[in-house]
């Protein structure tokens, strides 16, 4: 009886373990992400606030890749990507971008411009400014946020 008491115990803490350790319900699929919209009249507690100070803009630029794909150009303002601070706290002013093909998260980027060798005509890219704990920065009109059609 000490036995299966001891089972049922360790199962217990090894799946609450293993949920924590695995981000949750939000990384099982059942989480919600900004990848598909940019209405601000749902929830956005996951979203960082920007704090005082410029705000950022963003803006795509797509150019045929000779080799495959296709070549993307982040172009920001009031924005650094700093990926020497990725996991630490929250500081408005930077971060990086996370890459969305047609909804579906493809990556982070550091820089201002990326390869995406799987885009295809008629592929919508969007692009997301991230703080360093991988939340979405907000401003007073929503996420800092831009899509733009492959051609």
């Amino acid at each position: 009886m000490r036995s299966l008491l001891l089972f049922v115990i360790g199962l217990l803490f090894g799946a609450t373990g293993g949920f924590l350790a695995g981000g949750g319900i939000a990384d099982a699929g059942m989480g919600h992400d900004h990848a598909g919209h940019t209405d601000t009249a749902h929830d956005h507690s996951q979203m960082i606030q920007w704090g005082s100070g410029p705000v950022p803009s963003l803006a795509l630029s797509i150019s045929a890749d000779t080799m495959s794909g296709v070549n993307l150009h982040i172009a920001t303002t009031n924005y650094a990507m700093t990926p020497e601070v990725v996991g630490e706290a929250d500081q408005t002013g930077g971060g990086h971008a996370h890459v969305y093909i047609n909804g579906e998260k493809i990556g982070r980027v550091y820089s201002d411009w990326v390869h995406l060798p799987t885009a295809v005509s008629g592929d919508t890219i969007r692009v997301t400014l991230n703080g360093n704990s991988h939340s979405g920065w907000m401003g007073p009109n929503g996420p800092f946020a831009a899509e733009i059609a492959v051609p």
